[in-house]
């Protein structure tokens, strides 16, 4: 079943873990041995972030990862409702259940959250659609997120808050990173609104996610990066939006400091692709480069004809860190570190209406009642309109 997760990876040649994003693993035994109700912030486990940490990692050639019990339990319970909708009010429960029992039951589903039948529980938020109630339907939206489906901490929280964002900006594209089987699973029964095409059926991959109403799917493709040692990929869909084609990419680029050249391989092979794709189409690529400002330059920078919308956009600081463990403490690591890993590049149509930016904005930052957040990265919210030759 989809709730029992596990995942089998090789590591890299550093000893760095293949899955790349984190160093130290929690062991059955000690998830097993930490009371659910008792989390709070200080009692969540030390998860090393290999972000941009340390080097110094054990030797093994393969690790398995498993869920404990109770990150199971709540697993099932919330595909459960991703496929029930019980009223919004209470339900009445016999005395002999427990509190728990009655306190699960009387909360809405996930579906509910999704579709914006009732507030999410972070004040700061509007309700869950408005957003995209109050978007000009000429407007192209692609949101971008690594949601770091690898964690199984507070899913009961998390995946609820996830769905709420998801509801609330109803993107026209959505580019997910770091996405597990279990969690595909609930979004595919709850988004029904979406068309889903996965890099991979297994282990933790990425996904395009294109708004059926507004965006037609005319074919789609994986490209292998053939020395990975992380199960990283480019998944590219081809598709019309009003009138316009485009070609919309995501990967999640090799982690680690140590992988850097790998890295950058992958990343001269989106840009050749972006590159290469055809006169008429405008190419958006969004996703988790785990790119630091100095690559980029040792690259010579990004290649003319592509452009990095955070720079065409001036830039803005309130956008810039997508990875800040200054702010988001869902990876306790012993130093700060504020990293602009995710990046949304854009290729203008050579011909015909050019695609220009609007607007850039972080998406995840209210903490949850657990005390930690949504993923430890922000999301991206770009929104795009297109101008014709007469407005240029």
């Amino acid at each position: 079943p989809a709730a029992n997760i596990y995942f089998s990876y090789s590591l890299n040649s550093t000893g760095a873990p293949a899955r790349g994003d984190r160093d130290n693993r929690k062991s059955p035994e000690a998830s097993k041995a930490q009371d659910k109700k008792g989390k709070k912030k200080k009692q969540v486990k030390k998860r090393e972030s290999a972000k941009d940490t340390s080097s110094h990692h054990s030797r093994h050639t393969q690790t398995r990862i498993t869920c404990d019990q109770s990150t199971q339990t709540e697993m099932e319970f919330l595909q459960t409702q991703a496929t029930q909708t019980p009223p919004l009010q209470c339900t009445h429960t016999q005395p002999t259940e427990s509190k728990s029992t009655q306190t699960l039951r009387s909360k809405p589903t996930i579906k509910q959250i999704y579709e914006g039948q009732t507030s999410r529980d972070q004040s700061a938020e509007d309700q869950p659609s408005s957003a995209a109630q109050r978007r000009d339907p000429n407007q192209l939206t692609v949101l971008t997120w690594n949601i770091d489906g690898l964690d199984g901490e507070d899913i009961k929280e998390r995946i609820p808050s996830l769905l709420g964002y998801l509801g609330k900006y109803r993107a026209d594209v959505v580019l997910l990173q770091e996405l597990i089987p279990p969690y595909l699973k609930i979004l595919q029964d709850i988004m029904k609104d979406y068309e889903f095409l996965e890099g991979s059926d297994s282990g933790y991959f990425t996904a395009i996610l294109l708004k059926r109403s507004r965006v037609e799917l005319l074919e789609s493709n994986i490209v292998k990066y053939p020395t990975t040692e992380m199960m990283r990929n480019l998944l590219m869909a081809t598709a019309n939006f009003s009138g316009h084609q485009l070609c919309f990419m995501t990967s999640h680029l090799e982690s680690m400091k140590t992988s850097s050249q790998e890295r950058l391989n992958q990343l001269r092979r989106v840009w050749k692709r972006m590159k290469e794709a055809a006169d008429s189409q405008t190419v958006i690529f969004g996703g988790d480069t785990n790119l630091r400002d100095w690559e980029v330059k040792k690259l010579g920078g990004v290649p003319d004809g592509i452009l990095d919308v955070w720079e065409m956009l001036g830039a803005p600081e309130d956008s810039k860190y997508t990875w800040d463990t200054v702010t988001n403490n869902n990876k306790e690591i012993p130093f700060p570190a504020r990293l602009r890993f995710d990046r949304v590049y854009l290729r203008t149509a050579r011909e015909g209406a050019q695609l220009r930016p609007d607007s850039m904005t972080l998406v995840g930052l209210d903490k949850l009642k657990c005390g930690r957040f949504t993923s430890d990265h922000w999301g991206i919210l770009c929104t795009f309109s297109f101008q014709s030759l007469n407005e240029q």
